[in-house]
């Protein structure tokens, strides 16, 4: 096993209140649905645990359960870190933060950023990196872009 990581970073203006963004981006069933790629989220206490499905690397196939601390900030920060069970050893992972703020520009609305490096362990070699790299980048812009606009249609304003 190999460990590849990558990085993605976003800032976007939404029109509407920041709490209507803030408690979808709470919603672990909300999240699932929104995001390709994450077949379900279970909350307990603060820990989110994720697992993916469907993912292809390199003509691999991948699919992975993970498990989130996340510490909240009511209304303005959400930080996500890998923290997996005493013992446990999870192939993939995440560390980053959601801020909302709200945007004094024309419309109004959220300014919502993130920020966040995914970790993964495959069965490749190191070699691959670059190519591994380049998927996961691919991967992580396609989720993004799903989400943001699955989260826009429910707000309404997609």
């Amino acid at each position: 096993m190999t460990a590849f990581s990558a990085t993605t970073t976003a800032e976007a203006v939404v029109p509407v209140e920041r709490e209507r963004v803030w408690d979808v981006l709470v919603d672990p069933d909300l999240v699932a649905r929104f995001t390709p790629f994450v077949s379900s989220i279970t909350a307990e206490d603060e820990h989110w645990i994720w697992t993916l499905s469907g993912l292809r690397v390199l003509g691999k196939g991948f699919s992975a359960t993970f498990t989130e601390r996340m510490t909240l900030e009511e209304g303005k920060r959400i930080e996500f870190t890998h923290d997996p069970p005493r013992g446990a050893k999870e192939r993939a992972g995440v560390h980053g933060w959601y801020a909302l703020s709200d945007h004094d520009g024309p419309g109004g609305g959220v300014l919502l950023e993130t920020s966040l490096e995914i970790c993964v362990d495959l069965p490749l070699p190191k070699l691959s990196g670059g190519a591994v790299r380049s998927t996961m980048k691919g991967v992580m812009a396609q989720m993004g872009d799903r989400f943001s606009k699955n989260l826009l249609d429910h707000l309404g304003v997609g």
